[in-house]
């Protein structure tokens, strides 16, 4: 896959938030150990961020094996509907729905527009709409209320886990004490040498609420790992917002196979 086109997508995958007079928080929150896995998910359930839109800067460096690049890149958001990100002068954007994926890059005259497969290929994981926005604002990938989990407390963070862990695919939730956002979600797949690791390292009070500052993600499948970093700038929540988005005419289709 095309170097830009995974900068692109990969910066819809791990955001970091930031803006002008801002209070950064890191793990400093006292552990109970007593606390329950019911008590842990409703506290982080009530902690989630609410907005209607979202627009911002992001800084991505993109590393993979000694290749390294840095961009930025806009990004605008519209909560339970549209992810969206363009590069200077739209040179490459994406926009991404609950049933869509597009992309374009007019480096190489290259598209897509299909289902998930991208992303999903891109990271290694199977991820939609609802993981990717939750993943952005620092909240759980997938529903805690769907299956029972056990909670216990791990170095400087609350651990969940599904009480009955698939050997296949394994899941681990690391929730901060101070504001129980998310600190680390790690998803593996020990019999195909997959991880997804993304790791909350700092986060920002903005307009109340508690919002990621930086973030990285890494995937590793087999010998090879790719991982990004992200720092956002210039956060504005709650304006109207467009969405432009159009495919140049002539341009080549991406297929996943």
């Amino acid at each position: 896959m095309i170097k830009f086109l995974k900068i692109g997508i990969g910066c819809l995958l791990v955001l970091s938030f930031g803006c002008k007079s801002v209070k950064t928080y890191t793990s400093n929150g006292a552990l109970n150990p007593k606390m329950s896995s019911k008590q842990l998910i409703k506290a982080h359930a009530k902690n989630e961020f609410d907005f209607s839109t979202l627009q911002a800067k992001v800084k991505v460096n993109y590393v993979q094996g000694s290749k390294s690049q840095t961009h930025t890149l806009s990004l605008r958001m519209e909560k339970d509907k549209t992810i969206w990100i363009s590069a200077t002068l739209a040179m490459v954007r994406a926009k991404i729905t609950p049933n869509k994926v597009s992309f374009y890059n007019k480096l190489d005259n290259t598209y897509f527009e299909g289902d998930f497969s991208l992303i999903s290929q891109l990271l290694g994981t199977a991820l939609n709409f609802e993981n990717i926005q939750n993943l952005l604002i620092g909240q759980a990938l997938y529903d805690l209320n769907d299956k029972p989990y056990e909670a216990d407390v791990f170095d400087t963070s609350y651990l969940l886990k599904p009480r009955h862990q698939n050997t296949v695919f394994e899941i681990f939730f690391l929730l901060n004490p101070e504001h129980f956002k998310m600190n680390s979600q790690q998803l593996a797949e020990p019999l195909k040498r997959r991880l997804l690791q993304i790791d909350y390292k700092q986060y920002q009070e903005v307009k109340g609420q508690m919002l990621p500052q930086e973030i990285k993600i890494i995937a590793v499948e087999d010998d090879s790992e790719t991982s990004l970093n992200m720092v956002f700038k210039s956060v504005s929540l709650n304006d109207q917002l467009r969405f432009p988005f159009k495919i140049p005419s002539g341009f080549k289709e991406i297929v996943i196979q």
